[in-house]
């Protein structure tokens, strides 16, 4: 076992997991896939085409079940695009959630067209009746309903109560959540979202004190791919580390099936996901004698995207850090002046010239990709 004041041996590098305690919460299901009471934490993204334009829309959902995402929501803004759900729905696999604001005629259509769920604020649907209506409609069908708090859009009393605080916004949880059990209404999460994350933060640490309803994370406009996934990946891992959150969402202003890649690459660094290909890299520097290394890291990284078996792979630019890593990982190379010491579990496999790393390297993870499991 791996530990502090002594040195890590290979097999500790290569097999060493975190474990994270989980939050205890309800569970609930969204189609086939389980969220909360330990359940493995889903990835969700949102459709970004127009609702009403099915094909564009199940093509954008099917490269996001391509890409791993295990649940999509799609905007609803009119009854054209309710009406559409029920085809949309029947050309994917993946549970779809029907994002709901103001008309609740548009939460009961989307019900009936067989959505496996509805995302929606009862404060904003209208009167109690027309809440009761969706909630019915809900619970005949078996249907969960995500409350979705946004500090952007707080009801002006709790606004001139707290301001816009952590406060506030679990308050407008939980006031939303007492609508629905009051209604005997209990197949429901939470989400509590800001684009500050120190905001977001403290709202689910607060709400996971006072509930234990199960939460979807997400930092809410985050900003471009670039920023964004800093922001999100920042918010979101503070939180799974201290064992909050059951379902996450990664959002974008980019294509969906980059939040779904970010969500994944946050959820297997905190070892919370299924192991997946990795490259690891040295940043480089004076050290380095390949001149070409960090061509070759990036390169290998895009050729090793879909392996069939997955595996740790490690591309070191110099004789300092690079062997002991390179010996951890299930194959890697060490750079030297000109050359590259290739290791295969933990053994030197063979040495290869600076331009034949690149080739070498690749050949035996493919090798070693294709072979049985166990």
């Amino acid at each position: 076992m791996y530990g502090g004041g002594g040195q890590a041996t290979t097999e500790d590098l290569i097999d060493y997991q975190s474990t994270i305690p989980r939050r205890k919460t309800r569970q609930i299901r969204v189609g086939s896939i389980e969220i909360g009471d330990g359940a493995p934490i889903s990835v969700q993204s949102m459709t970004k085409t127009d609702t009403r334009d099915v094909q564009a829309t199940i093509d954008q959902i099917v490269a996001l079940e391509v890409a791993g995402c295990d649940i999509v929501r799609i905007a609803v803004p009119d009854a054209e695009a309710a009406k559409a759900l029920g085809e949309i729905k029947a050309g994917v696999r993946v549970p779809l959630i029907a994002d709901i604001h103001f008309d609740y005629r548009l939460a009961l259509e989307a019900v009936r067209q067989g959505v496996d769920g509805i995302r929606l604020n009862p404060g904003n649907i209208g009167s109690r009746s027309r809440v009761e209506e969706v909630v019915r409609a809900a619970k005949d069908r078996g249907l969960p309903i995500r409350i979705g708090v946004n500090a952007g859009s707080l009801e002006k009393p709790l606004l001139q109560k707290y301001g816009t605080t952590p406060e506030a916004m679990v308050e407008s949880a939980l006031g939303h959540i007492a609508i629905l059990e009051d209604l005997n209404f209990y197949d429901t999460k939470v989400s509590l979202k800001a684009s500050n994350v120190g905001l977001a933060v403290d709202a689910y640490r607060l709400f996971s004190k006072r509930s234990d309803y199960p939460v979807h994370l997400g930092i809410t406009e985050s900003g471009t791919a670039e920023t964004g996934k800093i922001y999100s990946a920042v918010g979101l891992a503070v939180l799974l580390a201290e064992g909050i959150g059951d379902t996450i969402r990664v959002s974008l202003a980019a294509d969906p099936v980059e939040e779904v890649k970010v969500g994944l690459q946050i959820l297997r660094a905190l070892g919370l996901r299924e192991a997946t290909t990795r490259v690891i890299a040295c940043p480089s520097c004076g050290r380095c004698d390949v001149q070409t290394f960090l061509d070759i890291a990036e390169e290998v990284e895009k050729e090793v995207e879909n392996l069939q078996n997955p595996l740790e792979i490690a591309v070191m630019g110099c004789e300092v850090n690079g062997p002991g890593e390179a010996r951890g990982a299930d194959i890697g190379v060490a750079c030297g002046k000109g050359v590259g010491l290739i290791f295969k579990k933990g053994k030197v496999f063979r040495k290869v010239k600076e331009e034949e790393i690149k080739s070498a390297l690749l050949d035996e993870v493919r090798r070693m990709s294709d072979e049985p499991k166990g």
